[in-house]
């Protein structure tokens, strides 16, 4: 395989306050919260000043600031298509040996996590046509054949109530950030 196409997309952040930081991001540097909610034994909010970007930033809660205690939580590259994701994970899992890989999907996007030599996750991503509120995380089999992981996908999606298409929660968050609207998530 040739050098991955690769799009630097977002960074996670662990933080120990996660008011105090979502409002410095907020009234600083102007990222708008897009989502906010929890996943065990975690907070995350969901911050961007890009429409296209469902965010640019996401505060993690859990840092203790104990002396290994880990600033980044991941760094993320978005891959232009699910099939190209799929061959990635083949070509990452020949090329690195064994692994910690875990496949997601969060409605909005296909994601594979993994682990560079020093233990910084890594995280290479394809956006859905689809949105619905984070953190959402179902399991993700990457051998499937792409059609049935697209067809699973917006099942599950359209049957959440907070189903957008990503083109209108992309108008919506566009129109926020141009109000300046930094607040909380106001839904679709």
């Amino acid at each position: 395989m040739s050098t991955p196409d690769l799009e630097f997309s977002h960074v996670g952040i662990h933080v120990r306050d996660m008011d105090t930081m979502v409002g410095f991001y907020q009234r600083v540097l102007g990222l708008v919260l897009t989502d906010r909610g929890h996943l065990p034994g975690r907070e995350l909010a969901f911050m961007s000043r890009n429409p296209r970007e469902h965010h640019q930033v996401v505060l993690v809660s859990g840092r203790t600031g104990a002396e290994d205690d880990k600033v980044i939580n991941q760094i993320s590259f978005r891959v232009a298509s699910l099939e190209r994701l799929q061959e990635m994970f083949g070509w990452l899992q020949r090329e690195s040996g064994p692994s910690r890989f875990r496949a997601i999907d969060h409605g909005n996007a296909w994601t594979l996590y993994f682990h560079d030599p020093e233990g910084n996750r890594l995280e290479l991503f394809v956006d859905t046509p689809w949105y619905v509120q984070q953190p959402r995380s179902e399991p993700l089999d990457l051998t499937e054949p792409a059609d049935r992981i697209r067809a699973r996908t917006q099942a599950w999606c359209r049957a959440d109530p907070s189903f957008a298409s990503a083109q209108a929660w992309r108008a919506d968050l566009k129109a926020r950030i141009e109000q300046g609207m930094g607040g909380s998530h106001v839904g679709r």
